[in-house]
């Protein structure tokens, strides 16, 4: 059997092997826990000020358990939290930050394997883009979706809803005792947004490419089974690591094939695409944003979830969450992709049911026949531009109209309610210097 990495640090009698034992005793480990068990990094993106994630706490002692229970020993880490609910101006620009702490505390520290925390939309990708440059076993568990949120007898979506009562206030539509109301109806339970926003797209997407286990991007936050996924991911990784199953025998271009065609079918955003080419960067799987429009554009949108359509992932859990989604799409996929449970995609999907075909709809009564990402291209976008026909609206399709320029985010907020703004209903209004060579990050779908 070969050395297990964390026997670098911890096995034989030298004196550096001495120090660390020493050092770790004092966390009231016995003899045993260094006698060659694999250790499982656990990185952890807990922080109050990122409210989609104040639930971890709870959450990582059944990964801890799961971890034990399969023979390992799990060693909790934390790293920068990316929580886009907080952090100004915009959690992109700390993505990379977050995805090298990721990679230099797992690549400076004893561990064998690595579970990966995720939650808000930055997390999921910075702790994958992090994991896959050091190439351990990894695996992903994430936090999971508030439940719906619930206001004057209706259900409402985290994002969605919240942009359509701001103007309906201003509009004089609604009153700010409502609006007043609506913030605490809106955000019920812990766990990221409902809506399928980045934070369930980064969710769904890990799941699609075989990261983790599958239906843990739709498990609502508070769910017990979002527990009990906790607890199989954590035996799971310890197997992996028995197995010396890597993120780069996993993220191969098929899989990218995959997760591209499953966003499309879901109406995921499109702060996917600059996040799945930054994954397959790390791993050194060639995939480009014509890769997307090629993969994607014609993937009929089947999920009818906010904002394209009108439930939320409570929803979509209930009616079976991506391998009931998967398996509608199963002729468009490669079902023979390896994924974290040691199995294929066809093995992970084989039983599973679609139980709300209002939700995930059949194939001959999709949301949008085609669905996926669009990529565009002309003199307002040299190197390219997406857009997301699932929740556009059919005149935006094709369009002719002035360009309104902003140059910057405070342009914009200083003349958007100028009344003597020259705009009209076909002007298209143009948002400068937030792209990834001005302000990364604050144009976000």
């Amino acid at each position: 059997m070969t050395k297990r990495r964390s026997q670098h640090w911890f096995g034989g009698q030298g004196k550096d092997a001495f120090i660390h034992r020493s050092w770790m005793k004092n966390n009231g480990l016995p003899d045993d826990a260094f006698d060659g068990r694999p250790v499982i990094g656990i990185c952890n993106t807990f922080s109050e000020f990122t409210p989609c994630h104040v639930h971890f706490r709870g959450l990582i002692e059944h990964i801890k358990a799961g971890v034990l229970e399969a023979g390992g020993l799990p060693l909790e880490f934390p790293v920068f939290s990316c929580g886009e609910s907080n952090l100004r101006p915009t959690a992109m620009l700390f993505r990379n930050l977050a995805s090298m702490d990721v990679e230099e505390a797992i690549r400076g520290n004893p561990m064998d394997g690595v579970v990966l925390m995720a939650g808000c939309d930055k997390t999921t990708p910075s702790l994958v883009m992090g994991a896959a440059s050091c190439d351990l076993p990894s695996i992903v568990i994430s936090g999971g979706p508030m439940l719906n949120g619930r206001f004057q007898g209706r259900e409402i979506g985290s994002g969605t809803d919240v942009w359509k009562f701001s103007e309906d206030v201003r509009a004089g539509v609604m009153s700010e005792q409502d609006f007043a109301n609506a913030e605490s109806a809106m955000s019920r339970s812990p766990g990221h947004c409902m809506t399928m926003g980045t934070a369930s797209t980064m969710a769904s997407m890990v799941e699609a490419l075989g990261l983790a286990l599958p239906g843990n991007a739709a498990y609502p936050a508070v769910d017990a089974r979002r527990s009990r996924i906790a607890r199989m991911t954590g035996r799971r990784i310890v197997e992996m690591v028995n197995e010396n199953l890597r993120p780069s025998a996993i993220l191969k271009k098929e899989a990218f094939a995959n997760a591209i065609r499953v966003n499309g079918a879901i109406g995921g955003s499109t702060n996917a695409v600059v996040h799945l080419l930054a994954i397959a960067g790390r791993v050194g799987t060639e995939l480009t944003l014509d890769d997307w429009d090629r993969y994607g554009r014609d993937v009929p949108t089947i999920l009818d979830l906010m904002p394209s359509g009108r439930f939320l992932m409570e929803d979509f859990c209930y009616a079976g969450g991506i391998p009931a989604v998967m398996k509608e799409i199963g002729d468009l996929l490669d079902l023979d992709v390896l994924t974290v449970t040691g199995k294929t995609v066809r093995d992970n999907i084989r039983d599973a049911e679609n139980y709300n075909p209002e939700v995930i709809r059949p194939r001959d009564k999709a949301l949008t026949p085609s669905g996926g990402i669009a990529v565009l291209r002309g003199n307002l976008a040299p190197d390219g531009a997406i857009i997301k026909p699932s929740a556009a609206s059919p005149a935006l399709m094709k369009h002719r109209g002035r360009a309104v320029v902003f140059e910057d985010i405070d342009d914009y907020k200083a003349r958007v309610d100028d009344p003597a703004l020259d705009v009209d209903e076909a002007s298209i209004m143009v948002l400068k210097n937030c792209g990834p060579k001005g302000y990364p990050g604050m144009a976000e779908v």
